[in-house]
């Protein structure tokens, strides 16, 4: 077969196989255009899940007859001239791909009227076949209308899924556009029944995207009564929004928000972050909610990296990932048991503060609140050595706990209780009851105590320093070339982690001294796995992660066991713990450590009041 030029019809059909997958792609695509028009107002009607109909009107500043055909022809746009604006993309829409795709696959009609116009004007395209500029009564702003997707397509037509699962896979978009715009009015409607409605009058809170309000309307009540609020700028970034406490996370990433300069996009890079930012605080499997805004230079991040705009590229990937992540742990940190967190800037930019909570009455510092300490006579030869020089009281592998001298308890009154209140008993042996201001607190004693232990011992290896152990005979590691590459040129990261190493050929690593705490272990697979992290991220936490596993067993072994009866003394003082404790809230596998029950909600049990 001879080479040809294509026809523009089947052109922008190929092109539609990219941007338009399905009809929440032309939503997304037209709702977009409208933005960057200054739409304020955006009513969106759908018909069979947005199949036999797309209609989206906007209040925006609309288009002048003469461009009309410009709009629905190739790589037209408005938005960006030279190199230059690719570079720093500030739109949403850039590429001038997405009308003239859309035309070629629906019986297409575009209509507008400029702010200054006199009059507005439509042009009808059939398949991609374009009609003339008419006259047509409009107000300003412009209407966009996609009749029939895929009629001409039939191959791509019965990809479409029910008008369910269609009309499900909008609303995922305008509940997620939502966040990012509660200053923009949506309406919607499907199948001529009013269908959603988001306020556009929502004020943001610290200048940024995203109310209160609007978390409550999109992603319901529970996710903000835990949402945390996360504000840190440094470094030339910026990263702003809510994250869910770890008690309120899900079994899917099904509330999972990321913006990049107002941009909703998926990337590996952040989602790492995230992911090792969360890794010490929920139960296995479970899933972190979050809302987050990533504010950069514009000239940093490529936005031209995917046809449907959904992902993006960072020039300092490795800068990205660990300002998410250490932002992230330090809020996270501060998930202690009886906390209302709200993360509160500091001065300096970077660095972050995060204030805890406060409470009236006694206070309880210094040996007060060193409820439960350890005693280090059983703990084995090789920790022992590694903490010995320590001050903090830590649990070290089997040793058992020990508490401190009872102290005397102040007066139990409501308004100087502390977040966590006092005990007034302890059930089966298992749990803590105490009285605080609001009503009940329940706490599992075991799991409490068992995160108290894993950050001292965390804190206190942290103090000492990583340690390395040098080998009586140096090892010699197979790995790929590119692996080789990698160690090569991280060399500097990889001696800080405890890895002593120089290339032994194209495909080898000499191995001359490994971290102490894990020489026990298979070092390969570990040297192995922290090689393909800084590959792909730039970044590894696998040292981290395997000496906090081994921590976290310790601490487990050293926690105090279900059927420990304690005295009103010990358990205030495991209740002082907690308040004072990082990350408290949960225990080392990530499940709660305490509850609490509102006196009211106890009242309504016994039906008082009624």
């Amino acid at each position: 077969m001879p080479i040809r030029q294509l026809p523009d019809t089947l052109i922008n059909q190929i092109a539609a196989g990219e941007v338009v997958e399905r009809p929440a792609s032309v939503v997304k695509e037209l709702v977009e255009n409208a933005l960057d028009a200054g739409a304020r107002r955006i009513e969106i009607d759908l018909e069979e899940g947005g199949i036999r109909l797309v209609r989206v009107r906007d209040d925006g500043g609309g288009i002048p007859p003469e461009e009309l055909p410009l709009a629905v022809s190739r790589h037209a746009t408005s938005k960006i001239a030279s190199l230059d604006d690719l570079e720093a993309v500030a739109t949403l829409g850039f590429r001038g791909e997405a009308l003239p795709s859309i035309a070629s696959v629906s019986r297409f009609v575009l209509a507008s009227r400029r702010f200054d116009g006199d009059h507005g004007a439509a042009l009808h395209v059939d398949g991609g076949r374009i009609g003339e500029v008419a006259p047509k009564a409009h107000p300003q702003g412009t209407t966009v209308e996609v009749r029939d997707l895929f009629y001409n397509v039939p191959a791509r037509r019965k990809f479409l899924r029910a008008e369910r699962t269609e009309l499900g896979h909008i609303e995922e978009w305008l509940r997620s556009l939502a966040l990012a715009r509660p200053d923009v009015e949506l309406r919607v409607s499907h199948n001529g029944r009013p269908a959603r409605r988001y306020r556009g009058d929502l004020v943001s809170e610290g200048g940024g995207p995203a109310s209160t309000d609007r978390l409550l309307e999109t992603l319901g009540e529970e996710f903000a009564k835990h949402a945390m609020r996360v504000e840190h700028a440094g470094a030339g970034l910026r990263l702003h929004g809510w994250i869910a406490q770890p008690v309120y996370n899900r079994a899917s990433a099904d509330q999972q928000y990321l913006y990049v300069n107002g941009r909703a996009v998926r990337d590996r890079n952040v989602a790492h972050a995230v992911k090792q930012a969360f890794a010490d605080v929920l139960f296995h499997g479970r899933q972190p909610a979050y809302v987050l805004f990533l504010e950069l230079d514009p000239r940093t991040v490529d936005v031209n990296v995917h046809p449907a705009k959904h992902e993006v590229r960072f020039r300092e990937q490795r800068l990205v990932h660990d300002f998410v992540y250490r932002t992230l742990h330090a809020a996270l940190a501060e998930t202690r048991a009886g906390a209302a967190v709200e993360a509160q800037p500091v001065a300096e930019t970077t660095s972050r503060t995060w204030v805890g909570p406060s409470w009236g009455g006694p206070a309880f510092t210094g040996a007060d609140q060193s409820g439960l300490s350890l005693r280090m006579a059983d703990a084995p030869a090789a920790y022992a050595a590694l903490y010995a020089n320590n001050d903090s009281d830590v649990a070290l592998a089997d040793a058992p706990m020990r508490f401190a001298q009872p102290m005397p308890m102040p007066e139990a009154r409501d308004d100087a209780a502390p977040p966590l209140g006092f005990a007034i008993a302890q059930l089966h042996g298992i749990y803590i009851l105490a009285e605080n201001a609001e009503g009940l607190v329940v706490v599992d004693m075991h799991a409490a105590h068992e995160r108290i232990g894993y950050e001292k011992l965390k804190h206190a290896h942290d103090g000492a320093g990583l340690r390395t152990q040098p080998l009586l005979v140096p090892m010699t590691v197979a790995v790929s070339e590119r692996e080789a590459d990698v160690a090569e040129r991280e060399t500097t990261t990889l001696a800080a982690l405890g890895f002593e190493l120089t290339r032994g050929g194209p495909g080898a690593l000499i191995l001359r001294s490994v971290p102490a705490l894990l020489a026990d272990g298979d070092v390969e697979a570990l040297l192995r796995d922290v090689l393909a992290d800084l590959r792909e991220h730039g970044e590894t936490r696998r040292i981290g992660a395997a000496r906090d596993e081994l921590l976290a067993t310790m601490a487990c072994h050293g926690a105090v066991r279900a059927n420990r009866r304690l005295t009103l003394a010990e358990m205030n003082a495991l209740l002082r713990e907690m308040e004072a404790t990082e990350r408290s809230g949960q225990c080392n596998h990530g499940r709660p450590t305490w509850t609490r029950f509102a006196l009211g909600d106890i009242d309504k049990w016994f039906l008082r009041g009624r």
